[in-house]
């Protein structure tokens, strides 16, 4: 009869040791590898927003997209539905306008109803950042725009509104923030004192994402500047991006092109506590202004 060979017990907890390690070895590479691929993603997707930009534009006399249409009389008033490419939709905020410059419809069935305004959810998720697939909220939602200087059209009590229209041919493209990955109020708490995403639409005002659609520029005058949340203006309810993708935001500038950036290098002050604070050392807004200068935010006053 011939000898059997077979593995000892010792040398087979060798080989599942091994095994073990080069798994530890390798999952923060993958994790790291997905994490790469979901920026890209998400890169991708913001790029379709700045397409959508510069063809609202176009088709707009060179004005640029409003961060969200003003209000006319009540909420029943017809004025206040927009054509959005597949129907039409009740005051539809900047990233729903521009997804429809591209053929991405943000839902499949656009909303008539302003009872639903903060509590619908976007049906495709070619909008939604890969790295926050839950954050949905049409108010909550993962992304930004820069309202302040390219097109605030809320009520302004002398000069009809705050900032609008603004044309694209007054700004420098390049040098010009349109929208970035968006924490939205929780921006201005400490990173501790943060609470969950609200799918639900709730105005949590420290949930991730709140009020997360508006994106405030880096700084801002308290009792002057409007803020991402118009019921809550003040430094401890701002917006910033969200540092989502290792420590960093991705960014959508004027001209299309997208880069991946720091708070700090958009002109930011996180302090050491993890929230974004109003005004400080550094804190500039070049990159938001349109004119890549320092301006202050227009006044609500």
């Amino acid at each position: 009869m011939r000898n059997r060979k077979a593995f000892t017990l010792i040398e087979l907890l060798v080989v599942i040791t091994i095994i073990g390690l080069l798994i530890a070895l390798l999952l923060p590479a993958l994790t790291g590898a997905q994490r790469a691929a979901r920026s890209a993603k998400c890169m991708s997707r913001l790029r379709q927003f700045g397409i959508g930009f510069n063809v609202y534009a176009e088709q707009s006399n060179g004005v640029c997209v409003p961060g969200r249409p003003v209000k006319f009389g009540s909420s029943s008033d017809p004025r206040n539905l927009y054509d959005v490419g597949n129907g039409r939709q009740y005051r539809p905020r900047w990233y729903i306008t521009l997804g429809a410059m591209t053929g991405v419809f943000a839902y499949n069935q656009p909303g008539i109803d302003p009872a639903d305004d903060n509590t619908k959810t976007v049906d495709n998720d070619a909008l939604i950042c890969p790295e926050v697939p839950e954050r949905i909220n049409n108010r909550n939602f993962c992304y930004g725009y820069n309202h302040q200087f390219l097109g605030n059209a809320r009520f302004h009590p002398r000069r009809g509104f705050i900032h609008f229209p603004v044309r694209i041919d007054h700004l420098m493209p390049s040098a010009t923030v349109m929208c970035a990955d968006s924490l939205g109020t929780a921006s201005g708490k400490a990173a501790r004192d943060r609470t969950s995403y609200r799918v639900d639409g709730s105005g949590d005002v420290f949930a991730v994402s709140n009020h997360g659609w508006a994106l405030d520029p880096p700084r801002l005058i308290p009792g002057s500047s409007d803020f991402c949340d118009d019921k809550h203006r003040s430094p401890e309810h701002r917006s910033a991006p969200d540092p989502r993708h290792a420590g960093s935001a991705n960014i959508a500038y004027v001209d299309g092109h997208v880069k991946t950036q720091r708070l700090e290098e958009l002109g930011y002050a996180v302090l050491d506590d993890g929230s974004v604070d109003v005004q400080g050392q550094g804190v500039t807004n070049r990159l938001f202004s349109g004119q890549n200068q320092d301006l202050d935010p227009p006044s609500i006053n």
